[in-house]
């Protein structure tokens, strides 16, 4: 009984001496991360960016909202044209120019004469909008209705040639487009539209935000009085020092970060954040 408590104890103590002699093994393997955070303002000095939240994450920021924007497709343009009480010229055109808004600078822009001549809700609201408008000499037709019935042929031609005139009167007088947009009030369905997308960013925001702190999340610290962070038992490999999408305000300067950096085992990697390696800012399309 004696011999088995002893052999017992013999075997515990040479495991036990068997996982301290691996600690400062596995421990030699682990890297870490010093990195300082200056950010410049426009005319002026680099300053450290201070008592500012920093996340290491096993994958870039920028990645991780690919992966959020996968489980909420984007609305299908199409589909939503299809089921709009408007005209089929009217979809056609929306369909073609990716575009749903009828408002806006940003819409007359677009408009030329062959689009105002071919959808008849642009076609009525543009002679509606020149009709009062003194200051403007808008072509005349030189049939009657009556002349469908009397003399067809005589009214086909007189109404061709009004087409022609009133084409050529809108290429030649581009500015009076301008205005169009408000007899296309009623129909407009920008707002609808842009609701459905605001939603599903909303939710990709959402959900990137939640992937990032806590699927890919490594670890979080907030900068020093210097602009100065670190991480510690970090196994090789590739990371991302990143803001999320929380900008620092430094000045007039709001630069965000999510860089990559690679962790050698055994070995502290050092990274400087400034204004070069920030994320460049986002410009929405016109």
């Amino acid at each position: 009984m004696n011999g088995m408590k002893t052999a017992i104890r013999t075997a515990a103590l040479l495991l036990l001496g068997l996982l301290l002699a691996r600690a400062p093994r596995a421990l030699a393997q682990e890297g870490s991360i010093e990195f300082v955070a200056r950010a410049t303002p426009s005319g002026g000095l680099d300053e450290p960016v201070r008592g500012f939240p920093f996340y290491l994450l096993g994958q870039s920021f920028e990645a991780i909202g690919h992966e959020a924007e996968a489980s909420y497709p984007k609305p299908d343009l199409d589909a939503f044209v299809d089921h709009l009480d408007v005209s089929p010229q009217l979809k056609a055109w929306m369909k073609k120019r990716r575009w749903t808004s009828l408002s806006g600078e940003a819409f007359t822009r677009q408009l030329h004469a062959d689009d105002i001549m071919e959808v008849p809700e642009f076609y009525k609201a543009y002679s509606d909008r020149v009709a009062g408008d003194r200051t403007v000499r808008w072509p005349k037709p030189k049939f009657k209705p009556s002349d469908k019935t009397k003399d067809p042929a005589k009214y086909q031609r007189l109404s061709d040639e009004y087409t022609a005139t009133v084409h050529q009167f809108i290429d030649q007088n581009p500015q009076t487009i301008s205005g169009i947009d408000i007899n296309l009030q009623e129909i407009d369905p920008g707002h609808r539209w842009n609701t459905l997308e605001a939603t599903r960013n909303s939710d990709v925001h959402r959900r990137t935000l939640d992937l990032a702190q806590s699927k890919y999340l490594v670890g979080r610290v907030e900068s020093d009085l210097q602009g100065q962070g670190s991480f510690h038992g970090l196994a090789p490999g590739t990371y991302w020092l990143s803001t999320l999408d929380v900008a620092a305000s430094v000045g007039d300067v709001r630069p965000q970060w999510d860089v990559p950096l690679t962790v050698r085992a055994g070995q502290t990697s050092r990274l400087t954040l400034s204004n070069t390696n920030a994320v460049p800012p986002s410009h929405p399309s016109p």
